[in-house]
């Protein structure tokens, strides 16, 4: 089974939210964007529920800097996720499944993760599009699905 969680900054520690937001009306010209939210997400597999509830305020956030939540707000105007290409080192997952491991002194869970991406705002289709071509390196990452996946397990064509 195939669990997540969302982790999303306080407000006023927010930074990397409101410098991307910067960026993007000042350098873009998107003058209607309102506001950004940024939310690493986070799926946890081959690892018992306990486990997962137990690491969320250890592993994946820190209760004083951190909201938590398992849904993300629907009240956003654009929403889209990024995570790496496959084979690429995905350095945040990594390291949530080695500190896993040591917690359980078990196996090694498999984890990915993606970076949500929530845009407020006046925004035009155009506008939107523009914002993701200009978030995503294509030569590292790609958009993801918003969608929970049955498993973590990647699925490699034979050559």
């Amino acid at each position: 089974m195939v669990y997540r969680v969302y982790v999303e900054k306080k407000a006023g520690l927010a930074h990397e939210a409101a410098s991307l937001r910067d960026e993007l009306t000042t350098f873009l010209g998107i003058k209607g964007l309102e506001n950004v939210r940024l939310f690493n997400r986070y799926d946890a597999e081959n690892i018992e529920k306990e486990v997962f509830d137990g690491c969320i305020a250890t592993v994946f956030s820190e209760p004083q800097l951190d909201n938590v939540s398992f849904d993300l707000p629907t009240d956003a105007r654009a929403v889209f996720a990024v995570e790496y290409l496959p084979g690429q080192f995905d350095q945040r997952a990594d390291s949530a499944a080695q500190c896993i491991q040591l917690i359980t002194q078990g196996e090694r869970p498999t984890i990915a993760s993606a970076k949500v991406y929530l845009l407020y705002g006046d925004l035009a289709d155009s506008d939107i599009k523009r914002i993701i071509h200009h978030v995503i390196n294509p030569v590292e990452a790609r958009q993801a699905s918003l969608e929970l996946p049955e498993t973590l397990a990647q699925q490699h064509p034979n050559p």
